[in-house]
């Protein structure tokens, strides 16, 4: 054997280590990491960070475990994990681009005998996770934006309005695109005015305490699913819904809580709903007039589980394709939007 070959077999017989990408997620609090992480943590020979205003590091540190601050090459690396030395990099926000593909590119070469890799998460993301995200940036738009910073509740209730249509008219459509995007809207104006509700002098509250309440109220309202209630039907969990709901407010009617001022087919739908969901024969008024002919006829639609106002819609939209076909239109288009919230 010549002295290349010697040299070849002994960098063979090193023990190329192994190196662990440690990754966390800035939507969990700092310090809160898998067991598999800590112990990497602990029994690594190094921990390197690139970014000495990581949040996790006053973590690290206060566990005892020494973290550097340095940005190897991926060269610098396999040189640090030669001899069977474990190496942990906590990756930065970026994930470490540089380094992994400059890694990616040694093991390409053949060149060289690379470590043992592993990505680690330290922390996942769970479900819902992104919220946290549209908290954060609500917070900065109100405090930095010239409009957003101005504006007040009454201000944006009639946007509340607005993409609420867009989201039904997305449903309706059928547009799966459409769909995610007015769900955000309406998302952000949750948002928005828990945002501008945590301001007020007398009452503030945030989001974490809208969020609060409607789990309670949802946890209260499905005993069927959170208690020792049984519910086998949609109309049982309907009629328990119901009165729960009249208990929590003392409510002394069915229709109480109905809003008076939803447009007038939906309005009428809902007080025939309440009505025969508490099993009330209740006819209608003996009255003549087009309204009276609407009640009737909003009436028919909910005894048949249609709902009127999208029956009305899809008519109204079959003669705006009728109107167009007049003008020498071709084909249909879907409607323009309204104007919305920081879109």
């Amino acid at each position: 054997m010549n002295a290349s070959s010697s040299a070849v077999a002994r960098a063979e017989d090193v023990d190329p280590g192994r190196v662990v990408l440690l990754t966390t997620s800035h939507r969990v609090a700092p310090g809160l990491l898998s067991w598999p992480a800590w112990q990497a943590l602990r029994t690594a020979d190094r921990v390197l960070c690139a970014d000495g205003a990581h949040p996790q590091l006053p973590y690290l540190r206060d566990a005892g475990i020494t973290v550097e601050d340095a940005s190897p090459a991926a060269e610098e690396l396999l040189a640090a994990c030669s001899g069977g030395r474990t190496v942990v990099v906590v990756a930065t926000g970026e994930g470490e681009p540089a380094l992994t593909d400059g890694l990616a590119r040694l093991a390409g070469s053949g060149r060289v005998s690379m470590p043992e890799l592993e990505l680690l998460p330290a922390s996942y993301d769970l479900p819902g996770a992104r919220l946290l995200d549209l908290v954060q940036v609500m917070d900065r738009i109100r405090a930095e934006c010239p409009w957003s910073s101005r504006q007040t509740h009454k201000g944006l209730a009639k946007y509340a309005v607005e993409e609420s249509y867009e989201l039904v008219e997305a449903i309706e459509d059928g547009d799966r695109d459409e769909l995610r995007e007015e769900l955000g809207d309406v998302l952000l104006q949750v948002v928005f005015h828990a945002r501008i509700a945590e301001e007020d002098e007398e009452s503030p509250f945030s989001v974490d305490d809208v969020a609060g309440t409607i789990v309670a109220k949802l946890i209260h309202r499905h005993p069927h699913v959170f208690g020792d209630a049984t519910a086998t039907t949609p109309e049982e969990v309907k009629e328990h819904w119901l009165r729960t709901k009249a208990a929590e407010k003392r409510r002394e009617s069915v229709t109480d809580g109905v809003p008076l001022h939803q447009p007038g087919l939906a309005l009428a739908t809902k007080l025939v709903s309440r009505a025969r969901t508490a099993r009330l024969e209740v006819p209608l008024p003996a009255a003549e007039g087009i309204g009276y002919e609407l009640l009737a006829l909003a009436a028919r639609a909910e005894s048949e589980g249609i709902d009127p106002e999208a029956a009305l819609r899809a008519a109204a939209r079959a003669y705006r394709d009728a109107v167009r076909v007049a003008e020498g239109i071709e084909g249909t288009e879907r409607a323009g939007g309204v104007e919305g919230v920081e879109e």
